[in-house]
């Protein structure tokens, strides 16, 4: 029997071969392994991914318009700040605004919106007449009411911001703004039935503008007092909360502050004048309403027993006129301790508001799978 013995070249090659074909497979094997494990990662990182790309570009951005319920209430001379209880919550008084807002950042959205409400005080509502700091206002009677009409521009910094679309805007977030704004108004006040010398008003029970009054002195040649505009500057502060309705819709509880550069949205804030200076019977009726019996709004009776422990009647003959006039101690007449106002606190009023806005706008783009 003959054996057949192989060639040592082809022993050569075919270890050669077993060689490559076991370092393939091992390779293989690793390489299949590190998918594995790299994949099981990506899948565990893509399981945890819910707030879209961290980078914010233009492609996110989006508008949103809406409405807004609010609530107004005012401090002033009427009402001062210092004496937060001072303002009846009979006072609070409804408003509404239009809005339209411009996600530009992850936590940056800029907000135009116009707003109407009314403002109102009364000093026969608001001070204790037996009150150490508060007698002095209740023995003026002061009362007005005031239509504000404001355009405003501002800035809303979200506490937690969104990367992605507006798809994936946060459940919930607190948030704060600050900007500007500008604000008509035109104070007003029941005119009494009376001039000062007993006569009966025309305008009586009639709602009638103050600032053309000059009630302290404004468009008299007497006195240096410049006449205040009723279109205001105004700077917005306050913070708030939003929360996710749906897609596109989201709910708003907000509190603003109205920083003021004016004193007279109550139409008070400086010195008492001479009453002979004031150029019509209805600016004087007008400009100290110390006397009446009853109070302006509600028409109750006044507590003149408390006012007669404060001050007292007196009557004097006007430099200007010639006329006299009576009026009491520190009110109604000429004196630099005779204040009606206090005109380095300026005005201030804040703004509730339940806003519903939604989204008008954005576009999103789906994830794309290989």
């Amino acid at each position: 029997m003959k054996t057949t013995i192989l060639p040592r070249r082809f022993i050569r090659i075919f270890g050669f071969l077993v060689l490559v074909v076991s370092f393939l497979a091992i390779n293989d094997v690793h390489a299949q392994r590190k998918s594995k494990g790299y994949l099981k990662r990506k899948n565990k990182k893509v399981s945890r991914y819910t707030t879209g790309s961290i980078h914010f570009d233009k492609n996110k951005r989006y508008l949103s318009g809406g409405i807004s319920l609010d609530a107004t209430n005012y401090f002033g001379d009427l009402a001062p700040k210092t004496e937060a209880a001072s303002t009846d919550i009979s006072f609070t008084r409804p408003a509404f605004s239009i809005f339209s807002s411009y996600r530009y950042a992850p936590n940056l959205t800029f907000r135009g919106s116009f707003s109407w409400g009314r403002l109102k005080g009364d000093d026969f509502e608001s001070a204790d007449p037996y009150g150490e700091e508060s007698r002095f206002r209740y023995v003026r009677n002061a009362s007005f009411r005031n239509d504000i009409k404001e355009l405003a521009f501002i800035a809303v910094w979200d506490i937690f911001g969104n990367h992605g679309t507006f798809l994936n805007r946060v459940a919930f977030t607190p948030y704060i703004f600050a900007g500007a704004a500008i604000f008509h108004h035109n104070p007003k006040a029941i005119a009494p039935d009376f001039d000062k010398f007993g006569q009966p008003l025309a305008e009586a029970g009639e709602w009638v503008p103050l600032q053309p009054l000059g009630t302290e002195g404004q468009f008299s040649e007497h006195y240096d007092v410049k006449k205040y505009s009723r279109i205001q500057p105004s700077i917005p502060l306050g913070i708030g909360i939003r929360a996710l309705l749906n897609k596109r819709w989201d709910f708003e509880f907000e509190v603003g502050y109205r920083y003021l550069f004016t004193d007279y949205v109550d139409d008070v804030s400086g010195l008492y004048v001479d009453l002979g200076s004031l150029d019509s019977e209805l600016s004087k009726a007008m400009s100290d309403r110390t006397r009446e019996t009853t109070a302006v709004n509600s028409g109750n009776a006044r507590d003149f027993e408390a006012i007669g422990q404060i001050t007292n009647l007196l009557t004097y003959t006007s430099a200007y006129d010639g006329q006299e006039y009576t009026a009491y101690a520190g009110y109604g007449s000429e004196h630099p301790d005779n204040n009606r106002g206090l005109s380095s606190d300026k005005d201030i009023y804040i703004v509730t508001s339940f806003r519903i806005s939604y989204i008008i706008t954005g576009t999103f783009k789906r994830a794309k799978f290989r």
